[in-house]
């Protein structure tokens, strides 16, 4: 067999390994859409045969205006959540990449501590204090606590960005006439856009799909499709394929803004990487 024939073979082994696991990586997304498909007389009693029917469509989009509210929530929610991030950890983050002050590295491992603290251990102190000041069941207090989730993922994302980034790029701005506001809008900003975008979408995964925080922190006002996804579970049964339509539905934002950003995306995640 000659080097050729060799790479040949190589190359379609490759190939097939890939393919065998986009169908396994891919197979558990089909099957919910194939679930939504499913009456619930027909959930057990068929796999791929079976007679398609869109009333679960109907009980969940059409019928369940609850359910439409909490999609509506939660594009509030995550969406002002991660804007509020962006406001706050893109100063952060430049903040902890160039100035050198006492503390710095505690202060930015802290930060991070709040990304992996356990949620049912700050969740009880939350809930009473939030019933006390008035933030219990509102937007704003969900947006605030969500940054437990997304202000630290910004954060050390963007500083290895800022790092990365000579500083004698904002030395020659500011011998250029430039202020300092010019510089980190019209240079900086441009420069770190992959890492912002990539980090973004992240933090907002990452808010959309919280299940712990709206759960405890919020009623019937401010419901979340994390929560809402719980009313088809019945006393006696499950609807799972009202369930499966809620999770696929859940889940279109998420889909949407990763196609309309995946160069951004691709780019912001393999280049740049989180220094500590």
């Amino acid at each position: 067999m000659n080097h050729k024939s060799k790479e040949m073979l190589k190359s379609i082994g490759f190939t097939g390994l890939l393919t065998i696991y986009a169908i396994f990586a891919i197979f558990p997304l089909f099957w919910l859409i194939l679930l939504t498909f499913k009456s619930d007389a027909q959930m057990f009693n068929t796999t791929f045969v079976f007679t398609p029917t869109l009333e679960n469509y109907r009980i969940v989009i059409l019928q369940g205006t609850d359910y439409v509210k909490a999609f509506i929530n939660n594009i509030i929610v995550s969406g002002g959540a991660v804007l509020l991030s962006l406001l706050v950890g893109v100063p952060g983050a430049y903040a902890l990449a160039r100035y050198n002050f006492s503390k710095k590295e505690d202060l930015a491992f802290t930060i991070l501590s709040f990304r992996f603290a356990p949620e049912i251990l700050v969740i009880l102190p939350l809930f009473m204090i939030y019933q006390k000041i008035g933030l219990y069941d509102t937007y704003f207090g969900l947006i605030w606590v969500y940054q437990l989730i997304t202000l630290p993922l910004l954060i050390w994302v963007l500083r290895g960005y800022f790092e990365d980034i000579s500083v004698e790029v904002e030395q020659a701005a500011n011998l250029d006439g430039y202020s300092w506001y010019q510089v980190f809008f019209k240079i900086l900003l441009p420069l770190i856009k992959p890492g912002l975008v990539a980090s973004a979408l992240l933090a907002f995964i990452f808010a959309w799909n919280n299940f712990t925080f709206p759960l405890l922190l919020s009623g019937f006002q401010i419901e979340t499709v994390t929560v809402a996804a719980l009313r088809y579970i019945g006393s006696d049964t499950v609807h799972y394929g009202q369930m499966a339509v809620a999770a696929a539905v859940a889940a279109l934002p998420e889909v949407v803004l990763a196609l309309i950003i995946q160069k951004h995306l691709v780019r912001g995640l393999s280049f740049g990487a989180v220094k500590g």
